[in-house]
């Protein structure tokens, strides 16, 4: 690999990704595979919850001043994004997560959390817990694109090394690179978002934490080694 990297998630976390890449030494290239937009919604009473949960650092990022009377309820967070889009948004007691959201919500449980606010995107999995009852709450949507990007098609062409932030991003992947997969490798923030992209990759190396920085480090270190 000669240390490009796709950067396939959307704004403004791609951004973010691509200036960790540049000081790591990496040639980023950018090209989101999801246009991100918020959606109108009316909050429910914030005192009827004992916690709020946040799966993506979009749902924290669009919500809105709806989210403003949640902001006095503990937050917990899947991944180091989305728990920083949490404080920025004014939630002072975030808890940092794994970055599955059933993990996510059994932990919630074993914290004695019994109703929770979720506010989430369009096309979010549902998740269930016996011990919880999760309330969701659409506050985005995150259009995928129909096609790959021309600039993700010409980094592909150049075995530039896929950076996969998501489940969701994996299977779009998988669905819409029409290509030879056997000299492109991917490294994935999780299992489940390696696993999402399918097979047939030349390898797929999973980040040893599931944050934007571990997966850029792993992204070096294997770009490094490739040169080696």
């Amino acid at each position: 690999m000669s240390g490009l990297v796709l950067i396939l998630r959307p704004q403004p976390g791609a951004d973010a990704t691509a200036k960790r890449a540049i000081e790591l030494g990496l040639t980023p290239v950018i090209a989101p595979l999801f246009d991100v937009a918020a959606l109108p919604w009316d909050p429910p009473d914030a005192s009827a919850f004992d916690a709020v949960m946040l799966t993506s650092a979009n749902a924290a990022r669009h919500a809105g001043d709806g989210l403003a009377s949640f902001a006095v309820l503990p937050c917990y967070a899947t991944g180091e994004a989305t728990a920083e889009a949490a404080a920025e948004a004014g939630f002072s007691g975030v808890r940092f997560g794994p970055s599955d959201g059933a993990a996510l919500l059994a932990m919630m449980a074993g914290d004695g959390v019994r109703k929770a606010f979720h506010p989430c995107g369009l096309d979010t999995v549902a998740l269930h817990h016996d011990s919880v009852q999760l309330t969701d709450e659409p506050v985005y949507v995150a259009e995928a694109v129909r096609r790959l990007p021309p600039e993700a098609e010409a980094a592909l062409l150049n075995h530039a090394l896929v950076l996969l932030h998501s489940p969701r991003a994996g299977r779009l992947l998988d669905q819409l690179h029409e290509g030879d997969r056997r000299f492109i490798a991917i490294a994935a923030i999780s299992e489940a978002a390696g696993e999402a992209a399918g097979e047939g990759w030349r390898s797929v190396a999973i980040a040893a934490e599931p944050r934007d920085q571990a997966l850029l480090e792993l992204a070096a270190k294997l770009c490094q080694t490739d040169r080696s």
